[in-house]
């Protein structure tokens, strides 16, 4: 283990372990010296996500420093309310007991942040780490360099240096990391990144939290319109050249839904990006050259056709927005693995039974798509199918909608995050019960003691299998109010006979 990472995990140790991260006022000031970075560093940060990706000014800041922001402002509005304990209904047969949950911080928390959005996907976990009090060692991805440097630059300029750490490391020095033992992971990335991170924390019976990916389909029913379906699953797939975990990755639709797909699309792409794709500023780019040439193998291995696109740069990483229809064979290789691409093949179905057996018959996906103006379609999508999660008319659109969870279900990954979600993530839900020592609360339970015999027993049993119907829950604050009102009601009625009548 290197000095440098003994020193950091030392560190985060020893500041857990001065508590300081326990106060609320600490986490709160933590977050809103986020926010100040945000703020102050937003130019730079988007270069940087620019140098990474390629990624336009809009997409770099609605889809990354934006979704950040809103996160930040969750916490700032909600985090008090958040980190009070539960109180448990009162019982009336154990009245002058109570039992609340307090939720604590799990410890020292290591974040692997992914490339596709390095800032959001490091900063969003970032953010729920910090509201349940932990202290955070945050690994961003390492093929995304540039927005990993700007973040070990600016990051300490902010936040507490012994409590947060950003620590940078390639594959190698990341399995080193994995090797340590922390009290939480969470970790964004592929199915096989899952594996990995889950085979590392094995040894030392870590908690985690897995944002991986799979393959999220769309069905496209008959009722649909058209219109709007083609331009929000066009926006989708187009968003970050398709490198984006929840993009579209394949249609399930009929023969004539496909037909007016295409038609609708060659239109669309070009009135977004002009007779010339490859030189519009609002696509980005692919990773690198080891993603390219995977994505180059799929548009030449296939054994369906190209219907449109299909032009290709590897000098400059650029492949164009590209559907392939005509697949003769469900084990074609672009439905072998998730695309994570700009490649939408296009399976054709006769029906929405077909469609869903079609998706039952493969891994559970981050998330599935479906369009129609049947509402009986929707909801055998929504009853019959398992995913992450499910938008119906649109894509993407859930993952920014506040008071939904983000997470995935089976090998698309497991745990879920965003506002109140991550709080939950990062948080032990610690169970309390506390006892007095009044005459009363021991008559109670003083059938407990031996010497055993029937009457205790048939007085237990009844107890427990009747306990639930005498909880009662009781506003305090409305019960307090009555109080004073009738005390003053009283009052006015003891004056009106005493002097007045």
């Amino acid at each position: 283990m290197s000095t440098n990472m003994t020193s950091v995990i030392t560190k985060s140790r020893s500041a857990f372990s001065s508590e300081r991260t326990l106060a609320v006022s600490f986490r709160l000031a933590q977050i809103k010296n986020l926010l100040a970075m945000i703020n102050e560093c937003q130019d730079e940060i988007v270069s940087a996500l620019h140098a990474d990706l390629r990624k336009s000014t809009m997409e770099a800041t609605l889809y990354e420093v934006e979704l950040v922001r809103s996160e930040i402002a969750y916490f700032i509005r909600n985090l008090k309310n958040l980190a009070k304990k539960e109180k448990l209904p009162m019982n009336l047969l154990a009245c002058l007991d109570s039992g609340y949950i307090q939720r604590e911080p799990y410890g020292v928390v290591l974040i692997l942040g992914a490339w596709n959005y390095p800032l959001s996907l490091s900063l969003l976990p970032l953010i729920g780490a910090i509201a349940a009090g932990n202290c955070v060692i945050l690994k961003p991805s390492e093929l995304a360099p540039n927005t990993a440097q700007t973040l070990s630059k600016i990051v300490p300029r902010y936040l507490d240096t012994e409590c947060f750490h950003i620590y940078e490391a390639d594959l190698e020095g990341t399995k080193e990391l994995l090797k340590n033992k922390f009290d939480y992971i969470f970790a964004t990335g592929s199915t096989n990144m899952g594996r990995s991170v889950m085979a590392a924390a094995v040894p030392h019976l870590t908690p985690l939290t897995l944002e991986l990916g799979g393959k999220s389909p769309i069905f496209i029913d008959d009722s649909s319109d058209y219109e709007l379906a083609t331009k929000r699953i066009l926006w989708g797939k187009c968003m970050n050249l398709g490198q984006t975990c929840i993009a579209p990755d394949y249609i399930l639709c009929s023969k004539n839904v496909e037909k007016e797909f295409l038609t609708v699309a060659t239109r669309v792409l070009t009135e977004w990006y002009g007779t010339n794709w490859k030189q519009s500023l609002d696509l980005t780019r692919i990773l690198n050259e080891k993603n390219f040439l995977r994505l180059q193998k799929m548009i030449e291995e296939t054994k369906g056709r190209i219907a449109f696109g299909g032009q290709m740069d590897q000098q400059t990483l650029w492949i164009s927005p590209t559907v392939i229809v005509d697949i003769p064979d469900p084990s074609d290789i672009v439905m072998q693995e998730e695309i994570f691409g700009p490649i939408l093949p296009i399976i054709t179905v006769d029906s929405a039974d077909e469609a869903i057996k079609i998706i039952k018959s493969r891994p559970k996906p981050l998330s599935l798509y479906v369009f129609s103006k049947d509402n009986s379609v929707i909801q055998e999508f929504v009853k019959r199918t398992s995913s992450g999660g499910i938008c119906i008319n649109d894509v993407i659109w859930q993952n920014g909608w506040e008071g939904l969870p983000f997470g995935g279900v089976g090998e698309s990954g497991f745990g879920n995050y965003h506002g109140k979600y991550s709080f939950e993530t990062f948080s032990h839900k610690k169970s309390v019960l506390q006892r007095g020592f009044s005459y009363m609360s021991e008559k109670l339970g003083e059938a407990r003691y031996p010497p055993y015999n029937d009457s205790k027993l048939r007085f237990f049993t009844t107890i427990i299998r009747h306990i639930h119907s005498f909880n009662v829950n009781i506003n305090w604050c409305r019960v307090t109010s009555h109080f004073f009102a009738g005390c003053f009601g009283a009052l006015v009625l003891f004056l009106y006979l005493r002097y007045l009548k």
